[in-house]
């Protein structure tokens, strides 16, 4: 049996919709789906405070009605639920260790919220071992396209895995975008798409992943926008905005670089974020 898909789980809207695509795709790629919902317990030897049999309550109702509302909406599935006592950056990293992904709601698309990547998110996406998904609430109705960030300096062969994976799992076409330059640390996107070779470094970059799937469409794009701007742009139609990270460097808040942060933000469709190997 696979590994799941994970899903972190909370109170606010985001989270349904994130629990029903991790659903789709759980589904589509015969997994089982998890949904953790993590919280602070008191610290102890604090005594056992009025209210928290309440919390517990209204957590594990919360993964109650989810579950029931997958279920109903998803017929086939196989869903679990699990309420986890820690703080919810530890126990969704620990999670996301045993899935085959990681799936989480992102908040807020053109709001203030919106420009501010949460610390739990931002914690999760920094050091996730394995894919991370970010799916908002107003993403649109799912397409079979992929949009997949490519590095021509140093292509993450992990990304372009999962991408042309989740293209041929869809029957989709692959849309391969490299764009041009911008600051170091910025993975899934090319350094500089103005060099004469950029077509022919593209096309090599592709060509092994084109003969391990040879029935996924490949349209390949190039520009000169700063990467942040080209990645997003090229993103609408697609379902999936699949983007490479490469190592955090240590910090107290982890540098995700200006591609991640833009897209996690302003894609139209969900993001996977694929760590390097």
């Amino acid at each position: 049996m696979g590994a799941p898909i994970t899903v972190g789980v909370d109170g606010f809207a985001e989270s349904p919709p994130a629990a029903h695509w991790a659903a789709r795709e759980a589904l589509l790629r015969d997994l089982r789906l998890r949904l953790v919902h993590a919280w602070n317990p008191p610290s102890p030897p604090a005594p056992a405070l009025p209210h928290q049999d309440d919390q517990i309550y209204w957590s594990q109702r919360l993964l109650t009605d989810l579950v029931g509302e997958l279920r109903d909406t998803h017929p086939g599935l196989r869903v679990s639920a699990e309420l986890v006592p820690r703080e919810p950056v530890p126990a969704l990293l620990d999670a996301a260790r045993d899935a085959e992904m990681l799936v989480l709601g992102s908040r807020g698309r053109g709001t203030p919220g919106g420009f501010l990547l949460g610390s739990t998110g931002r914690q999760v996406l920094a050091h996730g071992e394995h894919p991370v998904i970010m799916v908002h609430a107003d993403d649109k109705p799912l397409t079979a396209d992929v949009t997949v960030g490519v590095s021509l300096r140093q292509p993450n062969e992990e990304a372009l895995r999962f991408a042309f994976d989740a293209a041929a799992r869809r029957g989709g076409v692959l849309r391969a975008v490299h764009a041009g330059t911008d600051g170091p640390g910025d993975e899934g996107a090319a350094e500089d798409a103005r060099e004469p070779d950029a077509e022919a470094a593209l096309d090599a970059a592709l060509r092994s992943w084109r003969e391990k799937y040879p029935g996924v469409p490949v349209a390949e794009a190039i520009t000169t926008e700063r990467p942040a701007l080209g990645v997003v742009h090229t993103a609408p139609g697609s379902g999936l905005l699949v983007l490479g990270r490469d190592g955090t460097e240590p910090g107290p808040v982890p540098q995700l670089g200006s591609v991640i942060h833009a897209a996690v933000h302003h894609a139209p469709c969900p993001v996977a974020v694929v760590p390097r190997g």
